[in-house]
This record gives structure tokens, sequence and C-alpha cells, in this order.
């Protein structure tokens, strides 16, 4: 094991790994309930998406240690998963139908599609086109979004629909035990963190559920676990529940396009900044090797989830806690991937888990991501207006699509406009003028569906 993993090359050894390995495994094991909490609102059931999350994470996660050697734990993705519920499946609602079925067909193409440009090395030139200040206005913008679809879900924020067709964002019922609920959860939640509790997030989400069990709550029934099966029972998955036909519809050219974007940059950043933190750069070379290794297991790793019957299956950030506790070769993703396939003896507790518990980690998610906003530059207007944009139009029109789109327009335009005026510091890549002028096409012959 040690020569295989190059433990010692490494300066590591086994116990350090394993140790690290479940220490990833705690940060991350969330994804267990809110992923099945999500999608189930899109028409899959609870079960499946639990059975397809403990598999993909667990297969490919293992598949990361093994064939790349790499400390990085893969599972569906937050942000990506809320976009394919709440913006792909329940387009069904404005008059072009996309079943669940066929928002697993995008997911399933745009995995293809990341494979061919990881392959290829386009992925490089799509890096190297998009500038740093768009990259960190996207994964804000995916924060406040799951932090919306949290609140949302909880209760605590409420939607009021005009005749009209207007809506308006407004503080929910506090009486719900759903919405007093999840404000303890995210105290409870806020403080472990603060305390810096491993698995702060899973820990807080069993607690809140502890709560829901108290009589008088009534969010849960620890009953049901009497007579509960324990073995997972795989005819449920739902393998190769994909449906190709009206692929040329186009919502969903705008989700295989939108999966295949917020993938790359999303891969891209955690792959590098875990790698970094792991100390692979210190050869950049070898770093590189490494990265371009990992994305490829990761680009597999997409259609494959979907193919098992989840979203998008991406590179954890939480994966940095495991590499925090010294954890630097592929046994460490191996761990981590082994505790996934043993949760799928754990549904019947994950079915306890009740609405707050998930709410209550989403909104702590948003919490997680927005940090990345201290990366923008906003004092320069070149790249602050494109970032504020992308930032605040994907949260208010409940669409990841929309968000990037309006950055990439606004950010060639002012780019072009200021560098006529003399100021030569930022550079538009050709590809960027592409994605422009794709991007201009579709709102103008299609609309804002």
């Amino acid at each position: 094991m040690e020569s295989f993993f190059k433990l010692k090359e490494l300066g590591t050894n086994v116990r350090t790994e394993i140790m690290a390995g479940i220490t990833t495994f705690m940060t991350m094991a969330y994804i267990l309930v809110v992923n099945p909490g999500i999608l189930s609102g899109a028409g899959l059931s609870f079960t499946s998406v639990f059975l397809a999350t403990a598999l993909a994470a667990g297969i490919f996660t293992i598949a990361m240690g093994l064939f790349v050697n790499f400390p990085v734990a893969l599972a569906p993705g937050m942000g990506l998963n809320a976009f394919f519920a709440t913006t792909i499946v329940t387009s069904q609602a404005t008059g072009s139908p996309i079943t669940p079925e066929m928002g697993l067909a995008a997911v399933f193409i745009s995995g293809i599609i990341f494979f061919i440009l990881t392959v290829t090395q386009i992925r490089q030139i799509l890096i190297v086109a998009i500038p740093d200040a768009l990259k960190h206005a996207i994964t804000v913008g995916i924060g406040l979004f799951i932090a919306i679809v949290g609140m949302k879900n909880s209760g605590l924020m409420s939607i009021i629909t005009f005749e009209d067709g207007g809506t308006l964002l407004t503080m929910g019922h506090l009486e719900n035990p759903s919405v007093w609920l999840t404000i303890v959860g995210l105290g409870i939640i806020g403080l472990l963190m603060v305390l810096r509790v491993k698995g702060a997030i899973l820990i807080g989400m069993l607690i809140i559920t502890l709560i829901g069990a108290i009589p008088g709550v009534g969010l849960v029934d620890f009953g049901t676990l009497k007579g509960a099966s324990w073995a997972p029972d795989f005819g449920e998955l739902n393998f190769w529940h994909m449906d190709f036909t009206d692929l040329l519809t186009t919502g969903l050219l705008t989700a295989i396009a939108t999966f295949t974007f917020v993938e790359l940059f999303d891969t891209f950043g955690t792959l590098v900044g875990t790698a970094n933190r792991a100390g692979f750069f210190k050869n950049k070379e070898e770093g590189n090797k490494k990265v371009g290794k990992a994305m490829f297991v990761d680009s597999i790793a997409v259609s494959g989830g979907a193919m098992l019957g989840t979203s998008t299956v991406t590179a954890y950030v939480e994966s940095s806690a495991g590499i925090a506790e010294g954890g630097r070769s592929g046994l460490t993703a191996v761990t981590t991937g082994v505790f996934f396939l043993l949760a799928l003896f754990l549904l019947p507790i994950a079915l306890l888990i009740p609405g707050p518990a998930t709410s209550a980690a989403l909104i702590i998610v948003g919490v997680l991501m927005v940090q990345s906003v201290k990366e923008i530059d906003f004092t320069d207007l070149v790249v602050g207006i494109p970032a504020f944009l992308t930032i605040t139009i994907m949260p208010f029109t409940y669409n990841i699509a929309n968000g990037i789109s309006f950055g990439i327009v606004a950010y060639v335009l002012l780019a072009f406009v200021a560098n006529l005026a003399g100021d030569k510091k930022h550079k538009i890549h050709w590809l960027m003028w592409v994605l422009f002028f794709i991007v201009i096409a579709r709102y103008v012959f299609v609309g804002g569906e």
C-alpha cells in the first residue's frame, strides 16, 4: 500500500491518510441528505437520489484515489443540483416541458463535452479566456442562489405573486415550526463552524433532527426506524434514467451549456486550490499533470453520475479539510469513497432528516461560497460591473445561466470601450467574443425563457 500510493515519497503514512479521508467524509457527508432533498423537488424519488449520490461519490472518489493518487473527493455539486431542480426541470411550467429524465440526459452530454474539452486541452483555453473576476463572481452568485433555495424551502423566505405576474420576496411566518427550526439550525451549525468542529454541517443537521423529534415539534418520527430495511434496494436506483428526445430544444441546449460552463470553472478552481494546498505545485509541471489527470476522472464522473441518476458530480472543495489533516495521497480519497459506499446502509436515518436541517445546510454552504467576493476588485468598474451583474442576476432571476450570460456580455462591452479609450490593461480573449455573440443571439432569437 505504501509503495502503490507513494506514501513515503509524499511524506505521509497509512494512519494519517485514513484519518484525513474520514475528515473529508465528515465535512461533505451532508450531501447524502441535501442532494436527495433538492432533486426530489424535481420529481426524482429521495431513495433513488440517495443511492445515486452515495454510489457516485463512492465510486468516483475511489477512482480519483486509485488512478490519480490525489486526495480529492467527488460528489454531486451544490449549485448545479439546485440549478437542475429549480431552473431546468421546473421549466415544465413555462410551456417548454423538460422532464427529470431529459435533465439527466443534459448532464450526461455535458460530461461528454467536458471529457472532450479535457482530452483536447481546449479547457486550458477556456480557463485563460474568462477573467478571474468573473470566475469568482460565478461562485458568489451560485452561493446566493443556493441560499435562496434554502430559505425558500424552509419557509424563512416567502414569495408573493401579484396578479400581473410580478413577485416579491418577504420574510416567512416565524410561527411555522419549520422556519424557527431552520433558524435554530443556522445558529447551531454557525457556532460549530466558529469553534472549528470537524463535520460541523453534518453534526448540526443531526442535532436539528433530534430537536425535530421533541414532542410538540413533530417534524421527526424515530418510530419509522422500527422494521426499516437497512440493506440498500438497488431496484429503486434510476440507472440510465435518461431521455435523449428533443435535445435540440432551447431549454436543453442552454442547460447543457450551463452545466458544462459552470462545471469547468468550479472543477478547475477546486482542483488547483487543493493541489496547491497539498504542495503539488512545488513542481509546477507535475502539479499541472496531476490536475489534468484529475480533470479526466472528473469529466467521466459527470456522465457516470447522470447514468446513476443524479446531477453533476464534481470535485469538492471540502477535500481541503482532509488535506489540512495531512492527506497527501490517493489513500485519503479511497478512504472517503469507502465511507460513502458504507453510507448506502444508512438510508433509514437519511429519511429522518427534516427539511429545516437541509435548508440550514444550504444557507451555510451559500455563506462559504460567497467568501470568494473578496477576490473581486469592484473599484475597477470594467470587471466590477460585470461581476456585480453576475452575482445579482443569478439569484434575483433564479437562473444561473442568466447571471453568467450578463457577466460575459457586460465585460466584453466595457473592456472593449475601455481599450478604445486608451486603457489597454483589460484583455478580451477571442473566445470571449465567441461567447458574447452566442449569448446575444440566444436572447435575441429565443428570449429569456
